[in-house]
């Protein structure tokens, strides 16, 4: 950017105007704070507390992991409405392989696995056969709802007693020294973040200007540096003072790690873009598209089954009714984060975050005594907004 430009706009001018350039991919993080204002100030202080940060940290993590994966499957213009029940379904196999009193990693592998072939044959059924995704994930949907009853029918909800396998979405990592009051574990671990987000920014800058790409003032770099390091420093702080780093958040940093390298590293994920941008033109150039958007629903899959294991972690038990709704939460946090509705767009860190953003309103809702009925209509009403911001985004730029 022009150095007199900047000069004359000043850092706040900057500021505004990158917010507007780039709305899809900060609206996520106003709409975050917006939520967590409004809801301090409703629930008199509560929802800040790190009791309940921590909770909502837990709370996240299986639609976390399940946006991860959702955010391949609209980038490549597809839709998967099967993943709420085949969850629930895949989390209830889990819950009886442990009554059986299978090992606890053995139940994982052998659950992780029955979602990659579930994804497996949802992708050959739409990618060669040709029955387009939403059809064929609709039919999922009754399919896994079906299921979920039959493997629950004989008891309805199964409890799960295995300490380590409730761990996972409950248990936090050992307290191995102390800072003062607060978890030392959490503390370094937030430095480490905090440091990696310094070097990979400053290495991403100076990358850009060796090439003469356009980018930011050095007082925005700034500026853009210093808030993300007082918001993780703040999370951290928090986290600490609590119970530390739960192994929910281990799990989706390192989904997220492993998926965003995939995406933004590899020939993979550029596959993945361009199928989403131009499906004729990608295969024109080489890309097998069909192999691809199966191997997408088969991580797909993966998630899904990731997403059950954690959710019947949380609450001890399998139930009936396990996964209903979670395909609208893991849709509706792609969107909030920015994946466009046209597909070739999409971020799994930003899903992650938009997440965090539905089930902050969740939680917020819930602690200021709002009914399950008005909660559904808040959060369509955000779905759409966050849809119809996407579609003016692009239409602005179509004429520009």
């Amino acid at each position: 950017m022009d150095q007199n430009t900047v000069k004359r706009r000043g850092l706040g001018g900057e500021i505004v105007e990158m917010l507007r350039k780039n709305i899809r991919n900060y609206a996520m993080y106003i709409a975050l704070a917006v939520i967590f204002i409004v809801f301090q100030m409703l629930s008199k202080g509560l929802f800040l507390t790190a009791r309940n940060i921590t909770n909502l940290i837990n709370q996240t993590g299986y639609i976390a992991v399940m946006a991860v994966g959702m955010t391949l499957v609209l980038i490549i213009c597809q839709i998967d409405l099967s993943v709420g029940f085949a969850a629930g379904f895949l989390g209830a196999c889990a819950a009886r392989l442990l009554v059986m009193k299978l090992p606890m990693p053995l139940v994982i592998l052998i659950v992780l696995a029955m979602g990659v072939t579930i994804g497996l044959i949802q992708g050959l059924i739409i990618g060669r056969i040709g029955v387009p995704a939403f059809v064929t994930t609709l039919a999922g949907e009754f399919i896994f709802r079906g299921l979920l009853t039959l493997v629950t029918e004989a008891s309805g909800t199964i409890p799960i007693n295995n300490d380590a396998f409730n761990a996972l979405s409950n248990g936090f990592v050992p307290e191995l020294f102390t800072i003062g009051k607060y978890h030392g574990l959490t503390l370094l671990a937030g430095a480490i973040a905090i440091t990696l987000i310094f070097v990979m920014e400053i290495r991403k800058r100076r990358d850009l200007i060796r090439y003469n790409f356009e980018t930011s003032s050095l007082p925005l770099f700034i500026f853009k540096l210093a808030f993300f390091s007082v918001l993780i420093g703040a999370l951290t702080v928090v986290l600490a003072g609590y119970k530390g780093i739960s192994w929910t958040i281990i799990i989706v940093v390192v989904i997220v790690t492993i998926y965003n390298f995939v995406l933004k590293n590899t020939r993979t994920g550029r596959y993945i873009y361009g199928m989403g941008g131009n499906m004729e033109a990608a295969a024109l150039s080489g890309v097998n598209v069909k192999r691809t958007l199966i191997g997408v629903f088969a991580s797909m899959g993966c998630m899904t089954a990731l997403g059950g294991i954690l959710y019947s972690s949380r609450i001890g038990s399998a139930t009936p009714t396990a996964g209903m709704g979670f395909e609208l939460d893991a849709i509706a946090s792609c969107y909030i984060a920015g994946v466009s509705t046209t597909g070739g767009i999409g971020s799994v860190v930003n899903s992650v975050v938009g997440s965090f953003v539905i089930m902050s309103l969740t939680n917020g809702l819930n602690l200021i005594g709002v009914g399950i009925s008005y909660q559904y209509l808040i959060k369509g009403i955000i779905f759409i907004c966050a849809v119809a911001l996407d579609v003016r985004g692009r239409g602005k730029k179509a004429i520009n």
